[in-house]
């Protein structure tokens, strides 16, 4: 039996060959990271180190992990989501020598469990998303924080525990803000989220989008993107939201504002993407019309109560993969989705791989600064450098065929001068 395989915690090996075919399709539409891939392979910035990966363990992020290993890394993996994660790519990936531990439907016991095995594989370099493997190293394992010499942080909620830990002085390596580069928060966020949500809503409901009234909660890049798709599928758009910049951006968007107990009277479909907790919450659910139907698309399951839910309902059953009905004691019904989990991850298979593309090519070579640079840097959070940022959007459009225009020395010279 492989050694990786030994040391691993998996469902199934045997369903390797299943997940093989489903990262090749990926692969082949990752031509950023297949352009870094080949460059990894030649000057393997990596070699001698070992890099631990918490993110969705899914085809897409398989292929991450693989175009580190290619760097000259020793990889592990673990999931940052217990319903997302696909134990045949899971598989696939042991069988090719990276150590995993994860499966799917994990409890909260063995989700946790996994990660300290994860982080038993001693990493140099992180990515993390939401901050688990982070805070469990700062709380549980600080043995670990002179092996740590760095990491890069995936997402919106990951970052924010980063800033606090920062402003406290508690951060003990260098962490970099993927979520903070434009060619992340633009693409990803925006046009990944909004596509990836409705297919997981629409797969999992097989009901129609237009003519429902769709509320937004939250209207940062990722609510942005879930409403404009919306909109496109020909639905009513309601935003809440308690950033008045933001609500003042949704209304000249052309979408309605107001606060989520009014929200909560008309909405047909709610999708909360916040990145805080109880969005909605009793007061709301009390004032639901029947058929009304709940999803998350923050990272966390808090944004819906569903312990308050549960309370308030008189029943409670399965009534479709990934749709829990709650039935409330006047007869009214509302349907709760993944749990409240990501219900693009958890009933659906995440972003495009085209978008994820330029997100993992941020993260591989945010690692690889790390590697360059990282005995420079302090224990804080950084932005990605702008000249990566400006490579993973060059490497993309040369893979889309697309050239544009370069400033002359004399445009330079203007825009950099403060008098003619």
């Amino acid at each position: 039996m492989d050694s990786t395989e030994n040391r691993s915690t998996i469902r199934d090996i045997s369903l390797a060959p299943q997940g093989e075919r489903k990262i090749d399709w990926v692969a082949n539409h990752m031509p950023v990271l297949n352009a870094l891939r080949a460059e990894f392979e030649k000057e393997q910035p990596f070699a001698g180190k070992r890099a631990v990966i918490c993110l969705h363990l899914e085809a897409k992020t398989a292929y991450l992990a693989r175009t580190i290993r290619a760097g000259g890394a020793e990889v592990a993996v673990a999931a940052s989501n217990p319903l997302s994660t696909q134990d045949d790519v899971v598989a696939a990936l042991v069988q090719r020598g990276i150590e995993a531990h994860a499966w799917h439907g994990a409890t909260d016991a063995e989700y946790r469990r996994h990660i300290q095995q994860a982080l038993d594989f001693e990493p140099d370099y992180i990515i993390d998303d939401g901050g688990d493997l982070v805070t469990t190293i700062h709380r549980e394992r600080r043995e670990l924080l002179t092996r740590v010499k760095g990491g890069a942080e995936e997402t919106t909620t990951g970052i924010l525990r980063l800033r606090a830990m920062d402003r406290d002085g508690e951060l003990g390596f260098p962490m970099i803000a993927v979520n903070d580069a434009e060619c992340k928060y633009l693409f990803d966020n925006r046009y990944g989220t909004g596509q990836s949500v409705w297919d997981g809503i629409m797969r999992t409901t097989n009901l129609v989008v237009a003519g429902k009234t769709v509320v937004v909660a939250g209207y940062g890049w990722c609510g942005k993107g879930v409403a404009l798709r919306a909109k496109g599928l020909g639905a009513r758009i309601i935003v809440c939201e308690v950033n008045a910049i933001k609500a003042n951006e949704a209304w000249m968007d052309g979408f309605e504002v107001m606060p989520m107990l009014e929200a909560a009277q008309v909405g047909d479909v709610f999708i909360t993407v916040t990145g805080n907790r109880d969005i909605i919450r009793a007061q709301h659910f009390e004032v639901m019309k029947s058929g009304a139907i709940l999803c998350n698309a923050g990272h966390f399951d808090v944004e819906v109560n569903r312990v308050e839910l549960a309370a308030l309902a008189s029943s409670q059953r399965v009534v479709r993969p990934n749709i829990e009905e709650f039935v409330f004691s006047d007869g009214r019904k509302v349907y709760l989705l993944a749990e409240g989990r990501l219900v693009n991850l958890a009933a659906g298979d995440g972003h495009p791989a085209e978008v994820m593309d330029m997100t993992f090519a941020l993260q591989a070579l945010s690692l690889r600064y790390l590697a360059e640079h990282g005995a420079e840097l302090g224990q804080h959070v950084y932005r990605v450098p702008e000249e990566i940022d400006q490579t993973v959007a060059n490497l993309r459009l040369s893979s889309l065929g697309l050239r544009i225009d370069a400033l002359t020395p004399e445009q330079k010279a203007y825009l950099a001068a403060w008098h003619e």
